[in-house]
């Protein structure tokens, strides 16, 4: 025994003897990350002076060795950063990017980088080798001391579109044959921490996993192997389902910068709705932006392309069109969308026989109005060079790419390959059936948002989001960045009496529950998805759909629980709009206009009628006067929710005769 003691002490104290040791803290001090190097590197998290993760391996597997292994450090060194970045559009005009730097370099060639803000914790691995360098894999693993909850999407498979609803379970569920999609949510009761990704490029998207079943909570990443072959498959061969992978995850340059691994931390629930990490971390913009222009978008496909009360068949022809550029140009909408039909799916040079698209897009210039076209992703990717020039001679504002629903490597190229394509032609780029956000939206501003979402579309042919996910949303998915989620449904049902229709869709919660997406959800393309006929018979919900801006220059997180209620305020100039959202569990919630608000304003609610509990789509308008003193209680009816229309009183002489 004593023989033993002896070998494990003389151990530990060899162990001790060639550990390095080292640190960064957050600008505040309350963060710190603590990193170890043995015969490896480890990392841990500590908030508020308490490890909220222990020891967790990193490295990289590649054809120029294993990065991180007996690691031999050249030098470290720490540097703080205090910069205001200007945003082209966001959530806020401009965003404060305060955090210290620790740099490890090490040989041969190769550097980590450790990021600690007030808010969270970020690192990367930067390489500098001559030629290629191959990927086989990397080490990303988060340990936690105890088995808790998550919040987020599972999957079985890597072709994912991102659009599934979030599921509870605890770390430990996780199984090895598991996707966990990013952001995912670790539940730590007092505390939470939200994994995700940011600059993503030449590289595939990571998930979370585990690599054995065994009984501790730790989570792996996990990344799709390279492509190698695929087919034509999916919806309408929408898809191209890879069929052989390599083995290996990427093939790049030796001389890169990798994705940042990130950890948001958050003290409260409502910090998760008001995190813009992903945003910090990704490259600047790589354009000019001064001709790129946000706005809302009338959507003809969610409503079917049904108009009530016309004099000609509605459908896929120019009469429908022509209504709704007219709709759009008399109540502020900035687009249009033709989605699928326009043209022949796998052929966007031939449009369908019944459009006109050089009638179209004259008519819609002479309106004020921009036309945006949806594609198949492998159509446009095939045909973008003729394409775009035929859609910049048309006038054509912007493209709607659509299924393809990966992020292997090659996915990921598509992605930055066509937005910057779309650029050099002055095109928007909206991407649905995509994976989620990692900041390429703040390098190319033209890719105005991003779907991969469960959204309105699936009230279409399923049994529809419920408005807890709906809540859910605000704290987990636009976290990664903009979401087109495609808000607006006026036919509006409660709980237990949704009935699915695909020609004539409704939503799961109240009228004001989907009005208030325009103020939760960002999103700098922001779809009517209902039929201009359906806005235009409420002339008090089409003023506030006018008047809602969709981008920011402030936004304050009043309060909010996940998967219950939130409350938003964003502002626009001088004047706030406010938005909630609510679960299906009735409830009162207060807005403190001292949080934010500063003098006089004329206010306008729109909220739950005194009946929304039993007709989903009463409500009420209110007009008064409030002040910066103010404290303005609100019940949100089940599935329920408001918005408030805050406009600031310019000072005014009134003379008398």
């Amino acid at each position: 025994m004593m023989k033993f003691l002896l070998s494990t002490l003389l151990f530990l104290w060899a162990l001790g003897a060639w550990t390095q040791t080292l640190n960064v803290s957050s600008p505040d001090g309350r963060i710190r990350v603590n990193l170890k190097l043995t015969d490896r590197i480890y990392y841990n998290l500590e908030v508020d002076g308490q490890e909220v993760m222990w020891f967790s391996p990193v490295s990289m597997n590649t054809s120029r060795g294993l990065l991180g292994q007996s690691p031999k450090l050249v030098s470290s060194n720490i540097t703080s950063v205090n910069e205001t970045i200007q945003t082209v559009w966001g959530i806020r005009s401009q965003v404060q990017n305060s955090y210290n730097e620790l740099k490890l370099d090490f040989n041969p060639s190769y550097s980590l980088l450790f990021r600690v803000y007030d808010d969270g914790v970020a690192y990367r691995f930067q390489t500098n080798f001559k030629g290629d360098l191959v990927v086989f894999d990397e080490e990303v693993e988060f340990r936690f001391w105890n088995n808790f909850r998550m919040i987020n999407h599972v999957v079985d498979a890597f072709d994912t579109s991102y659009e599934e609803v979030n599921t509870r379970q605890n770390i430990l569920d996780v199984t090895p044959s598991n996707l966990v999609s990013l952001p995912s949510i670790i539940d730590q009761e007092n505390l939470k921490l939200a994994i995700l990704e940011s600059d993503v490029y030449n590289y595939p998207g990571m998930y979370l996993s585990k690599t054995l079943a065994h009984t501790w909570p730790y989570l792996n990443g996990k990344f799709p192997r390279y492509p190698l072959e695929w087919r034509e498959g999916g919806h309408n061969r929408f898809n191209l389902k890879v069929t052989k992978t390599a083995d290996y995850i990427a093939k790049t340059t030796g001389a890169r910068s990798f994705p940042w691994r990130i950890v948001v931390v958050a003290r409260q629930d409502v910090d998760l709705a008001d995190s813009d990490m992903v945003y910090r971390l990704a490259r600047p913009a790589k354009i000019s932006t001064d001709w790129i222009k946000p706005g809302k978008v009338a959507w003809d496909w969610w409503n079917a392309l049904n108009l009530k009360g016309v004099d000609f068949e509605t459908g896929i022809n120019n009469k429908t069109y022509e209504y709704f550029i007219d709709f759009a140009a008399a109540n502020g909408i900035d687009y249009v969308i033709m989605d699928e039909g326009w043209s022949d799916q796998f052929d966007v040079l031939l449009p369908t026989p019944h459009v006109d698209m050089e009638h179209l897009t004259a008519y819609a210039k002479e309106k004020g109005v921009g036309l945006i076209l949806w594609c198949v992703w492998h159509t446009i990717d095939r045909q973008y060079e003729e394409a775009f020039k035929l859609f910049h001679k048309w006038g054509v504002k912007g493209i709607k790419v659509d299924f393809i629903d990966r992020d292997d490597q090659l996915a990921i190229e598509f992605y930055e390959r066509l937005v910057r394509e779309a650029a050099k032609y002055q095109l928007l780029v909206n991407y649905h059936g995509c994976s989620k956000p990692t900041g390429l939206d703040r390098t190319y501003p033209n890719l105005i948002t991003y779907e991969a979402v469960r959204g309105n579309e699936y009230n279409k042919f399923s049994n529809g989001p419920e408005p807890g996910h709906n809540v859910d949303l605000v704290f987990t998915r636009l976290m990664a960045g903009p979401m087109d989620y495609t808000p607006g449904a006026m036919r509006n049902s409660i709980q237990g009496d949704f009935h699915q229709r695909n020609d004539n869709p409704m939503s799961k919660g109240t009228r004001c529950h989907q009005l208030a997406m325009f103020v939760a959800y960002f999103s700098p393309l922001q779809m009517l998805c209902d039929a201009p006929t359906a806005y235009e018979q409420y002339p008090d919900i089409l003023e506030f759909l006018s008047e809602v801006p969709v981008t920011w220059d402030e936004t304050v997180v009043l309060d909010g629980k996940i998967g219950e209620y939130v409350l938003i305020a964003r502002r626009k100039g001088e004047d706030w709009f406010i938005g909630g959202l609510n679960n299906w569990d009735e409830r009162t919630v207060e807005v403190d206009l001292s949080r934010f608000l500063n003098g006089a304003y004329s206010a306008k609610m729109i909220k739950d009628g005194v009946n929304a509990n039993r007709q989903a789509e009463d409500y009420l308008v209110e007009r008064f006067d409030v002040d910066s003193h103010d404290r303005i209680n609100i019940v949100m009816k089940m599935g329920g929710g408001f918005v408030l229309v805050l406009t600031k009183y310019n000072a005014m002489f009134i003379i008398q005769p």
